[in-house]
């Protein structure tokens, strides 16, 4: 039990560091640029799927969110496919909870920005 919530704890730092190490800096200057077309797919997704008002979140902390979100999603996925030893097995529970996952975890963030009213139309 302990191993596997060290797997857990490492590869969640390891990941929120790249993430926060490579794919925030480019977003964030894309986004001053105004290159609208070259936001990460997470931002996108959440305008378009849940109508996420750009006009008063903060884009600094929005990248902050999806940076932990996606962390931890990794994390637990890696956590996850780490319990078993058979690799075909592995690459369809992997596959499997990566969409479960990542598709949870993201309507959870459309909650609590609901809860914030930072959501369009609503």
């Amino acid at each position: 039990m302990l191993e596997e919530f060290l797997v857990f704890l490492l590869s969640f730092v390891f990941v929120f560091i790249l993430y926060r190490l490579f794919i925030v800096p480019s977003a964030k200057k894309k986004y001053k640029d105004k290159n609208k077309g070259r936001e990460p797919i997470e931002v996108i997704y959440l305008k378009n799927h849940y109508h996420l008002n750009m006009k008063k979140i903060s884009y600094k902390k929005l990248l902050m969110i999806i940076s932990i979100v996606s962390s931890f999603d990794i994390s637990l996925i890696v956590s996850i496919i780490m319990l078993f030893n058979n690799f075909l097995l592995e690459i369809v529970i992997g596959f499997l909870s990566t969409l479960v996952i990542i598709y949870i975890s993201y309507y959870f963030v459309y909650l609590f920005f609901k809860k914030k009213g930072l959501i369009c139309n609503e």
